[in-house]
């Protein structure tokens, strides 16, 4: 990459970023790989800047592009995963009776059975692929995830503790004191824990990555554990949970997500504005007037906390965070993962991986089993990759 430009400009996703002459300070191998991926022509010139007003951006045709197709595959994918099912429904007549305009057969058999489902499929993807683009960008390294980190087996032994401990009175409990705020608690719980573990004079991507897969184990044995002891009845309804599924969700756990996962979209949206220039570096920062550690701290919660969101309404689901923000960097040709296209891959990937769970195969299975056979590979993959870059030099 040329070295002789400086210069800051302000991205589309918001904030200040390198210019094409400084390169970012990225301490990990995989992320320089990536970034070579992502952006093969680095003689290309400078995309043009707009203001408006005091808000400057730079404005990418590419990415624009890239963004409205997603979400157009995201809606179609999301239509037709309504449609698919014992009673099959064309996608005209889903659009319709999504828009208020369905016969009354179509609407019982969408808004009060298929829709929930859905949404939550569009609800968790998003936040688990906003929720892994925060923190590979954070950490700087692309094997950072919720998954790896252990906030989604945090979450996950929490809810196991609450289905179990109960022994015959599961049922009662989980009613009462509620599956999704338990798995929501746990999340936060263990992502504070990750956090202050890692913490020495700021947050270095290499020890917050050991740390997490440390306390990932640990709450592994402890959620193995749990299920060794309990009640097989007990022990069933556990493991389906914890394999990530979408089956029977309702309306009031879909309303909860959802406006949980919007407050957070929109502090996240806020903050990236001051930590796009943390890529430079956080001297650059700091001389920039960036509080890094304030701004870091605050987008881990948030990251945190909408991977706990997403675990609460659907149980661990695998790979998801860890796949959808390397595949939207790829895409729009970006050297960091972008937020707004991490979170429309994520819920494309979940959708559709249960779309396939449920009509593409021939016994049904939880969207957990399917998001695994795709994000085991791609994890291998990044793997190799990083190991032949090692090697290269």
């Amino acid at each position: 990459m040329n070295e002789r430009g400086v210069g800051t400009d302000v991205g589309a996703d918001g904030g200040a970023e390198a210019g094409r002459g400084v390169a970012p300070d990225i301490r990990t191998d995989a992320v320089t790989d990536a970034v070579t991926d992502a952006a093969p022509d680095a003689k290309r010139s400078l995309a043009p800047g707009v203001r408006l007003g005091r808000l400057s951006f730079v404005w990418r045709p590419w990415m624009v592009l890239v963004t409205l197709l997603l979400t157009a595959a995201t809606f179609l994918v999301f239509c037709v995963s309504i449609g698919v099912g014992d009673f099959p429904i064309g996608l005209s007549r889903v659009i319709a009776t999504i828009l208020g305009r369905g016969e009354q057969v179509d609407e019982f058999v969408i808004m009060d059975l298929r829709l929930p489902r859905a949404l939550a499929g569009l609800v968790v993807g998003i936040a688990l692929g906003v929720s892994g683009a925060i923190t590979q960008s954070v950490a700087r390294n692309p094997l950072a995830s919720p998954d790896i980190l252990g906030i989604t087996w945090g979450a996950g032994a929490v809810a196991v503790f609450l289905v179990t401990v109960s022994g015959g009175t599961a049922t009662a409990v989980v009613s009462s004191v509620g599956l999704s705020a338990a798995a929501l608690a746990g999340g936060l719980g263990t992502g504070l824990l990750v956090y202050f573990l890692a913490w020495r004079r700021g947050i270095d991507g290499f020890r917050l990555i050991l740390i997490g897969i440390s306390v990932s184990a640990v709450m592994q044995a402890i959620t193995t554990w749990l299920l060794v002891k309990a009640d097989i009845r007990d022990v069933a309804r556990a493991q389906v949970w914890l394999v990530g599924s979408l089956d029977n969700r309702s309306w009031d756990e879909v309303r909860v997500a959802l406006w949980c996962t919007l407050v957070l979209l929109v502090v996240v949206a806020a903050t990236a504005f001051q930590f796009k220039p943390m890529h430079l570096g956080d001297e650059v920062a700091a001389g920039l007037g960036v509080r890094h550690s304030r701004v870091r701290a605050l987008l881990l919660l948030c990251a945190v906390l909408l991977a706990a969101v997403a675990v609460s309404v659907a149980g661990p689901v695998a790979f998801v965070a860890l796949v959808a923000p390397q595949v939207a960097m790829r895409l729009v040709r970006y050297p960091t993962p972008p937020m707004v296209a991490s979170g429309l891959v994520g819920a494309l990937l979940l959708i559709g991986s249960d779309l396939v769970a449920r009509a593409g195969l021939p016994i049904g299975l939880p969207v957990g089993v399917v998001t695994a056979a795709i994000g085991g590979p791609f994890l291998v993959y990044l793997l190799v990759r990083a190991n032949l870059r090692q090697t290269d030099r």
